[in-house]
């Protein structure tokens, strides 16, 4: 090969071009913007294109869920004061002698009713002191007692199709006082966490009307606004179901 052909295919130094560096500030500026708005726009468009029922937003936080993580505990001397939070008016207290928890979509095919006796007496208590999170920015560390969720998934088994609960309360009032029968659902996995109490006791006491007498869900693993006070109905099922605040715009996973 000869010395000519050689140099050309050989290396050559790289041409030096100077730019003014304002201009080349101002250039570097623009296409980052132009990048960053061409990014925001094909992750719009990306997410256009799912269907509205997917929530990108639950399916990462339901895909991170595992029944080993716990959330952290504290001591007594670091409970807070914890907020009556009913979205509407408390109710009156004259629900509570007559009050039960109706169990269905059991695996006997059968509908349970159970009362706090009932609950206090068949399982074990358990206690916790757990951070409650409201979706409204405030938390509170609280003592909690009652029974696990768990517990009383062995004693009364769902169906075996079944993924989710749907935990009701008809004891809840809109802001002038009126029945606005209140309900969420969670997942079965969720709800077998070792963590989700049925509460009873709040700081060492019976619970009180405001904090969900007599049977509340505790389930720290969730914002508070899944922890549904004064259950009245537990029902297993196939499908998730409506939820209160999920059709008013918020989501429905709403795990922290």
């Amino acid at each position: 090969m000869s010395n000519k052909v050689r140099r050309f295919f050989g290396e050559r130094p790289l041409p030096q071009i100077e730019v003014d560096s304002q201009v080349l500030g101002r250039r570097t500026r623009r296409d980052l913007l132009l990048f960053g708005a061409g990014t925001v726009a094909a992750l719009a468009g990306a997410r256009s294109l799912l269907p509205q029922a997917l929530r990108i937003d639950d399916d990462v936080a339901e895909s991170l869920y595992s029944p080993r993580r716990m959330v952290p505990t504290y001591t007594k001397s670091q409970i807070t004061q914890l907020k009556n939070n009913y979205n509407g008016a408390t109710p009156d207290p004259s629900y509570i002698p007559g009050w039960h928890v109706t169990l269905d979509g059991l695996a006997s095919g059968l509908s349970v009713a159970l009362d706090i006796r009932n609950l206090m007496t068949r399982f074990s208590i358990h206690e916790q002191i757990t951070r409650l999170v409201c979706v409204e920015g405030w938390s509170a560390v609280a003592w909690w007692a009652g029974l696990r969720f768990d517990d009383l998934l062995r004693a009364y088994p769902p169906a075996s199709q079944a993924r989710w609960v749907r935990v009701e309360s008809s004891v809840n009032l809109d802001a002038s006082g009126n029945p606005d029968p209140y309900y969420v659902s969670i997942d079965l996995a969720t709800a077998r966490h070792p963590q989700t109490l049925l509460a009873t006791h709040l700081n060492g006491q019976p619970l009180t009307v405001e904090h969900g007498a007599p049977l509340r869900l505790m389930v720290p693993v969730k914002l508070g606004l899944k922890n549904v006070k004064a259950i009245t109905g537990l029902t297993y099922v196939a499908q998730e179901s409506r939820d209160y605040w999920a059709e008013r715009g918020y989501s429905h996973y709403d795990g922290i």
